[in-house]
């Protein structure tokens, strides 16, 4: 009887596990039926989707023309060629290193007597302009040679180099007393004479106008206090005549206590430019 009571305990066991290993049917069944349902439903929205026509934004697209730009249109220019020397203007780097940049051929004819090439004046579309240019030639010699104009130089208002005017000085480099061998002036158009532009200033509301008369205009257009020589005073400097003008100030006072700021400005004929007066931080 006992051996019979414990047989049948041990298959009640053995049902009871076997019943909690299995995995009920139902649970299997519809979690399977839910993924269908999901993947099914997944595609049909990606279907849908797909054939929906695509909306073009309401935006047109800007068809404003962009004006043409004028194509370089620059050759070789000889300033001057005579028994003494010869300047050759002979290219153009717009994007030199050390800011816009003409190309130059020099030679010394002389025998005997070393020659010092230099720009004693220059302007970009009217506006003065130092360009980096100071070369010494031996006698009899040859040289390749560049004419700089510095990036911060010039106002960036000033655009594309339509005009550039540079006032050719050559001089014997052991006698500064000596008269000059050549002074000679060229302009040169990069984009065709016909494409050249003149800048004009346009007079602003916060203007000052010092002086207004038929040989020139001095407009104060400003003032820096922290600018790199001290408090500076921005000014627009016109020259109407014929001929180069330095400006310069003396018997200044600030405040009313005499002070004279630096400045000295050349302006060459029938040009203008941006300039500075300025007091340093000792001042």
């Amino acid at each position: 009887m006992k051996k019979r009571i414990a047989a049948l305990f041990l298959m009640c066991l053995l049902l009871s596990l076997a019943a909690c290993g299995k995995k009920p049917a139902s649970t299997d069944t519809g979690s399977a039926t839910q993924a269908a349902k999901t993947e099914a439903g997944t595609n049909q929205t990606e279907a849908a989707t797909d054939t929906e026509p695509k909306t073009e934004p309401d935006t047109e697209p800007d068809t404003e023309p962009v004006p043409d730009t004028p194509a370089l249109s620059f050759e070789e220019i000889t300033v001057v060629d005579n028994d003494d020397c010869l300047i050759r203007i002979t290219g153009i780097d717009a994007q030199n290193f050390w800011g816009y940049t003409l190309n130059v051929y020099l030679e010394n004819k002389s025998s005997d007597k070393k020659y010092r090439f230099s720009v004693d004046g220059a302007s970009i579309n009217g506006v003065s302009a130092e360009p980096l240019f100071s070369k010494e030639v031996a006698a009899g010699k040859k040289a390749t040679e560049e004419i700089s104009f510095m990036d911060d130089s010039l106002p960036e208002l000033l655009g594309d180099f339509t005009d550039i005017m540079l006032a050719f000085r050559v001089h014997d480099a052991d006698d500064w007393t000596a008269d000059d061998i050549v002074t000679e002036t060229v302009h040169v158009y990069p984009f065709g004479e016909e494409n050249a532009v003149r800048y004009v200033r346009q007079p602003q509301d916060t203007d000052t106008v010092i002086v207004d008369n038929d040989d020139l205009t001095v407009t104060v257009t400003g003032y820096d206090p922290d600018s790199l020589w001290g408090y500076s005073v921005n000014l627009y400097l016109v020259n109407k005549t014929d001929k180069a003008l330095m400006f310069s100030v003396d018997d200044a006072s600030v405040n009313g206590l005499m002070s004279d700021p630096f400045f000295a400005t050349t302006v060459e004929a029938g040009t203008s430019a941006f300039s500075q007066l300025s007091w340093s931080d000792s001042e």
